[in-house]
């Protein structure tokens, strides 16, 4: 149809109100896992030593920050701004496998796999579908090989040093360290970028081995980073909400929250493009360029024996005080390992997996390159209006707080 600019009047909706709805996310089915998964990597880069590119944490929830802005030339520049950001809690992942892939005409091919001598239950229970009832046999045939002969798994990674060109690691979470319901860890292959050669990735990657891998060592604050995750499903939706078609007028016959006409006569079908109703949520998507804004130590003892939990501290706001809003984050508790503050909203429900991958271009613009310096970080209640950041500062305010009344049992009456 012709295009009609704003200043003219539009003689009817159908000739230039757009389409509802985005084609380019077809099928709207659901995710097969309901982690995030990671289809494409960042380019390798040889000059740089060698490093993982990608981490898993749980969501958790939001709060907000305040912090001076740095960007010259807006009218914001050097005031404060106030900004959502979204928690995600990130314990330490375990590396337990090394796999290399070759290149081929068709894409990439497994090669081997190296994996670990020990695997803890966390990753365990992942291969069996009844853990309680099974007999906890997955990987004993391996370890005891490989206690016979000690050169097999340096043999294999000779082999992925030789013929591969991608290496990866196969890491999983300690799901066991979070109080979340499930004890299952998640499991993820991460690719080692960086290193002259294929070699330098090996080593690199043995050398991760059964150890744990915190989120410092991947991210850095103030970088950007892709999100990858199963967002918040809603089942079975009309198109009213799956599409953000136009209701119908109020007098319409049989229901008003529906598609009027679906089509032509011919051809006689049904067009993909017709908003039908469906499956809407649970869908996988990658949201690009989220800016990191804090990564936090968890619960930890310092050099004198101390619990240090005072990780929502800032220079300007000195309160000793933990990430974890007063009453605990809604439907998810309390954060007491690592963490990862991440500006604006993230895709999926609390306590759902979210993997942190490196982008896979290089940042050039003002806003990616720009360090975060915060000045407040609020740790008020978030289940409802919250007045106080910490428990001191209600205490302080409200002062001397009345008893409750300890009921004592109903005195024996003599019948």
């Amino acid at each position: 149809g012709d295009h009609f600019s704003h200043d003219k009047v539009m003689s009817h909706r159908k000739f230039c109100h757009p389409r509802t709805g985005s084609l380019g996310f077809l099928p709207k089915k659901r995710a097969s896992k309901m982690t995030g998964r990671i289809r494409k990597f960042a380019k390798d880069n040889a000059a740089a030593a060698p490093h993982l590119t990608a981490f898993t944490g749980y969501k958790a929830g939001m709060t907000h920050v305040v912090r001076d802005l740095d960007k010259p030339g807006s009218k914001q520049h050097k005031k404060e701004v106030l900004e959502a950001v979204t928690i995600i809690e990130t314990p330490p992942m375990v590396v337990v496998g090394v796999v290399g892939y070759v290149e081929t005409p068709r894409g990439l091919r497994a090669l081997t796999t190296v994996w670990a001598s020990h695997l803890s239950n966390d990753v365990l229970r992942r291969f069996y579908k009844n853990w309680s009832a099974s007999k906890r046999k997955a990987f004993t045939r391996y370890v005891a090989k490989n206690k016979a002969d000690a050169s097999i798994m340096a043999k294999e990674a000779a082999r992925i040093a030789k013929y591969c060109s991608v290496v990866r690691v196969i890491a999983h979470t300690q799901m066991s360290k979070l109080n979340l319901r499930s004890k299952t860890g998640h499991i993820f292959e991460i690719q080692v970028n960086g290193g002259r050669n294929a070699q330098e990735k090996v080593n690199f990657a043995m050398a991760l081995l059964e150890k744990e891998v915190p989120v410092a060592s991947v991210f850095s604050p103030s970088e950007m980073v892709d999100a990858c995750s199963v967002t918040k499903g809603h089942g079975f939706t009309g198109v009213i909400k799956r599409w953000g078609v136009r209701k119908l007028p109020r007098k319409t016959h049989r229901g008003l929250r529906k598609v009027a006409c679906i089509g032509a006569w011919h051809p006689a079908r049904v067009r993909f493009s017709v908003a039908r109703a469906g499956q809407h949520g649970y869908f996988h998507r990658t949201e690009l360029n989220k800016k990191i804004y804090r990564i936090g130590a968890g619960y930890h003892t310092d050099a004198s024996g101390n619990l240090v939990t005072n990780n929502a501290s800032t220079a300007t706001d000195i309160t000793a005080k933990s990430i974890t809003p007063m009453g605990g984050f809604p439907h998810y508790g309390e954060v007491k390992h690592d963490f990862v503050m991440i500006k604006g909203g993230v895709a999926g429900p609390k306590k759902r997996p979210i993997t942190l991958r490196k982008t896979l271009l290089p940042q050039v613009k003002r806003g990616a390159l720009e360090q975060i310096e915060l000045k407040f970080i609020d740790t008020s209640s978030k289940i409802g209006h919250g007045r106080f950041q910490t428990k001191e500062e209600a205490s302080a305010f409200l002062g001397p707080m009345k008893e409750r009344p300890i009921y004592a049992t109903r005195p024996e009456t003599d019948a």
